[in-house]
C-alpha cells in the first residue's frame, strides 16, 4: 500500500471513529427490530427467533432471561456480528451489528471463558488490548488496573492454564473491559462460580453501572438478576414474553423465579436452539 493510500485509509478510520463518538451517545446502545433467525435441518426449518424487538437504553443493567432453547445465545450472536439474521436488524449505537465499527464500543464475555493456556493473565490482557490498537504504557496501566479490579493481581504472571474456573471467569470479564467499552455484554457471567465468586461479579457489575456503562447479560441465576438488574427481558420460544423492572413484573409476595416459571409454562418454554 502506498503512503498516500495509507493516509487515506487512516483518515477514513479517523472520520468514522469521530462520527460514532459524536452521534453514538444519543442512540440506544442496543436496538433490535423484528429480528428473525431460522435454520434448515434434516427435519425441517427451526425458527430460533421470531420477530424479536427490544431496545436497551444508555446506562443501567439489563438481564436477558429465558429457558434453554429460547434463543438467547442466537440473539447475542447476532448482536456481536457472529451470525446474520434471516430478517430484521440489530444495531449497536445506531450502527449495524455486523459492522466492525459498531463493536469498537462493546466488550463481550462468553459463558465459558477460554484462554491461551500458555499465556499469563497479564500477557492475555496485553494481547487483547493490542487487538483494539492499544499500545505502550497506557495498555500496561489498563491491564494492571483490571487485574487488580477482578482480584487477579497476585496471579497476573501465572499461566492461565493453571487458573481455576472462577479465576478464568474473572479473567474473561477483565478481557471484556480492556477497551474501556460503553456497552458490556456478558453471557452467564456467574456460571459455575461459588457464592464468593458470584458476589465479586455482582460488585463488578455494580461498579460498571456507577461508571455510566450499559451492561446487558444473560443468566439462569434468577436470584442474581433480582439483585443487580434495573430491567429484565424474558425470551420464550423465540419471542419477547415480558419486559420491565422486577418490581413491575413481579407481584408482592412472588419471586422472579416463580414468575419466570409460570411465564415459560404459559408460552411454551421448550425450544430447539440456545
Amino acid at each position: 500500500m502506498t503512503p498516500a493510500a495509507c493516509l487515506k485509509r487512516a483518515a477514513g478510520i479517523f472520520f468514522w471513529e469521530r462520527l460514532i463518538h459524536a452521534v453514538g451517545p444519543a442512540m440506544n446502545p442496543i436496538q433490535v427490530e423484528d429480528l428473525a433467525v431460522s435454520y434448515r435441518t434434516r427435519s425441517g426449518v427451526v425458527e430460533a427467533l421470531r420477530g424479536v424487538s427490544f431496545s436497551v437504553e444508555e446506562g443501567g443493567v439489563v438481564g436477558f432471561l429465558g429457558p434453554n432453547g429460547a434463543g438467547k445465545t442466537t440473539t447475542l450472536n447476532v448482536l456481536l456480528g457472529f451470525e446474520e439474521p434471516t430478517s430484521g436488524r440489530a444495531r449497536l449505537y445506531g450502527c449495524d451489528s455486523t459492522s466492525s465499527i459498531a463493536r469498537r464500543r462493546v466488550g463481550f464475555m462468553c459463558e465459558h471463558s477460554r484462554t491461551h493456556p500458555f499465556l499469563t493473565g497479564r500477557e492475555l490482557l496485553v494481547m487483547a488490548g493490542r487487538l483494539f490498537g492499544m499500545r505502550g504504557s497506557a495498555l500496561r496501566r489498563a491491564a494492571d488496573s483490571l487485574l487488580e479490579r477482578v482480584g487477579l493481581s497476585g496471579a497476573a504472571d501465572r499461566r492461565t492454564g493453571t487458573y481455576s474456573r472462577g479465576m478464568l471467569q474473572r479473567m474473561g470479564l477483565a478481557q471484556a473491559l480492556i477497551n474501556d467499552p460503553d456497552l458490556v455484554i456478558l453471557d452467564e457471567p456467574t456460571s459455575g462460580l461459588d457464592p464468593v465468586g458470584r458476589a465479586r461479579v455482582r460488585e463488578l457489575i455494580a461498579g460498571l453501572r456507577s461508571e455510566g456503562k450499559t451492561v446487558f447479560f444473560s443468566s439462569h441465576e434468577l436470584s442474581e438478576v433480582e439483585l443487580v438488574c434495573d430491567r429484565v427481558l424474558m425470551l420464550v420460544a423465540g419471542h419477547i414474553a415480558a419486559s420491565g423492572s422486577v418490581d413491575e413484573l413481579v407481584r408482592d409476595g412472588e419471586s422472579l423465579e416463580r414468575y419466570f416459571l409460570k411465564l415459560a409454562a404459559e408460552r411454551g418454554g421448550e425450544g430447539g436452539v440456545s
